[in-house]
């Protein structure tokens, strides 16, 4: 019987299989969905652990037991002279050491390296033979050929481990300069504690497994150029070495510096100090004594009072006063070194002769306030700024301070009862040489990154002391001390500014009734100083600056002069 299609019949299949239709569809977009919002879960895991990775937990990944760490140390950085050459270096050596539980035959493994090795055969033994120990150390500072032969030996339970180690290859060449940096690698003195920063660089890692796995480089350090002049230096150093022995002095201390710019261009103490025997050399000689001992200056100090009395218009370079020989002053007396009364007394004479009480006329007509204010804006009883650690400030006492005495503006004027470095009495003086511009001193010109200037330490000006005037005329009253009465400070072809001291030694019990300090401080060309020296020997056999100091000025004067390419006077002022 055949069924017969009712109307509507074909619509309601149509309809149906839309609905089919519509559910696979609906189906396929929530799949899709439910896909996408994994695919985007899985990313932000996945991007979350490299995260937590590489920046996190970098230290706790590199610090995991399961994942070893090598730490990568860094080069410190070179010190060079002004030319370029290598002062301080990194040199390298071995350290040896035992893993004795790992080894199986101790007393053939002492007989191997008792060849090489400076312990004998039996302190070897002794130091492996215990299996249950896991470190022995055995030997430091091998040099490199011995642990290369041990390396290659190749013995189990045998570690020879390269290192770094400063060193210094022209000994005790500018030693104090430098200071010294420890086996350990901490930077004491000088200029490796002052640039540390800059020279040690930074420390890098390599370690971990697998996607762990992170590599850290190190940084190396920068290296140093120096305002230092190596051969000057050199000269500087035999020159002293030969004076203080001539003259049976017990030390002394020469600094060379260029006015205009504040660079030191020698700093020379004696003893000297090799920075590379710092371990076996008495501690109180790693000080340096330029920048960190001082002394009382002496008659040095009377060209800064005579300065600050000529800027304040207290007297003149044609002035007078009445010079009695001794006098009264804040309870105190006070005479002439020659105890000799000089009547009416030139300020020009005074300078030469280099008489006390002229000084005491200078500095009790400009009164407490301004005499002090003067001396401290010559940098005495301050620290000069210098680039080096270990400098001590001096000491100057003023009016506000506890204690200080009416006699103390007095014996002050004559440099007597305060202290200086070198550095600063030379910096003082480099003041007036430098048209009444004191400047801060530095031993460093520049910090490099291989042909990269990474700082240039320019020159600082530091204030205006005296107006230029007053220091031209200290400058032509300087040179009539060294035309009339140091002759052994004379150049030929060149004049010389200088004065010299002879001071005291203090004392517990009062000043040392034998010893003395010698000095002399001087610049030349006048005209155009190339150089300001300050001269110190200790407790020399001849008791006046004048008869040490002085022509010890001279002999280094003459080698500097050269040194520098300086033409004589008469050269160099016809072509102005």
């Amino acid at each position: 019987m055949n069924h017969l299609s009712l109307p509507g019949d074909s619509g309601q299949a149509h309809r149906e299989k839309s609905e089919r239709a519509d559910s696979l569809a609906m189906r396929s977009r929530k799949r899709l969905v439910m896909l996408a919002a994994a695919l985007v879960a899985a990313v932000i895991v996945i991007s979350g652990r490299l995260a937590y990775w590489q920046v996190i937990s970098e230290d706790e990944i590199l610090s995991r037991a399961d994942s070893p760490v090598r730490t990568l140390m860094p080069r410190r950085g070179a010190i060079f002279d002004r030319r370029g050459y290598p002062l301080a270096v990194e040199s390298y050596t071995y350290a040896i050491s035992a893993s004795p539980n790992q080894i199986e035959d101790p007393a053939e493994v002492a007989r191997q390296l008792a060849k090489w090795l400076d312990p004998s055969m039996e302190e070897i033994w002794n130091a492996i033979r215990d299996s249950k120990k896991r470190y022995a150390p055995l030997a430091r500072n091998v040099d490199i050929p011995t642990g290369e032969a041990i390396e290659a030996l190749a013995l189990d339970g045998i570690n020879a481990t390269k290192e770094s180690q400063r060193s210094y290859p022209n000994g005790a060449l500018a030693g104090h300069l430098f200071g010294f940096v420890n086996q350990e690698g901490r930077a004491s003195f000088g200029l490796e504690e002052y640039y540390d920063r800059e020279l040690r660089g930074r420390k890098g890692s390599s370690g971990g497994a697998g996607l762990q796995h992170r590599l850290r480089p190190a940084q190396d350090g920068y290296d140093l150029v120096l305002t230092i002049d190596r051969v000057i230096q050199a000269m500087v150093e035999e020159k002293l070495a030969a004076g203080v022995e001539e003259y049976s002095a017990t030390g002394g201390t020469v600094v060379v510096m260029q006015p205009e710019t504040g660079a030191i261009l020698a700093m020379a103490s004696y003893p000297p100090f090799n920075p590379n025997e710092y371990a076996t050399t008495p501690e109180e000689q790693w000080l340096n004594p330029a920048i960190g001992a001082q002394y009382e200056p002496g008659s040095v100090v009377k060209v800064l009072t005579l300065a600050a009395g000529l800027d304040a218009g207290i007297v003149a370079p044609d002035s007078h006063y009445d010079d009695r020989g001794t006098i009264t002053y804040g309870g105190v007396e006070i005479s002439n070194w020659d105890l000799i009364a000089h009547g009416r007394t030139s300020i020009a004479r005074m300078l030469q002769l280099s008489l006390n009480l002229g000084a005491v006329h200078i500095a009790e007509a400009l009164g407490r306030a301004r005499f002090y204010d003067y001396m401290q804006a010559f940098g005495l009883g301050q620290p000069t700024g210098i680039d080096l650690a270990g400098e001590t400030p001096g000491l100057l006492r003023t009016p506000t301070d506890h204690p200080w005495h009416t006699a103390d503006l007095a014996t002050n004027s004559f440099g007597q009862g305060m202290a200086t470095t070198p550095l600063q009495m030379v910096s003082a003086v480099a003041a007036i040489a430098n048209d009444g511009v004191l400047m801060r001193p530095r031993v460093v010109d520049r910090i490099v990154n291989g042909e990269t200037v990474v700082r240039q330490n320019r020159p600082t000006e530091i204030r205006r002391v005296v107006s230029g005037k007053a220091a031209n005329e200290t400058s032509e009253l300087m040179v009539s001390v060294v035309e009339e009465e140091v002759t052994q400070a004379i150049l030929s072809n060149y004049t010389v500014a200088g004065k010299t001291g002879t001071a005291q030694i203090p004392t517990p019990d009062g000043y040392h009734p034998d010893d003395t300090i010698g000095s002399f401080a001087g610049f030349a060309p006048v005209d155009d100083p190339q150089f300001v020296m300050l001269v110190k020997l200790d407790r020399p056999n001849l008791h006046r600056g004048s008869w040490t100091a002085a022509p010890l000025f001279r002999e280094i004067a003459v080698e500097l002069l050269q040194l520098l390419g300086v033409p004589p006077d008469n050269v160099r002022l016809a072509r102005k």
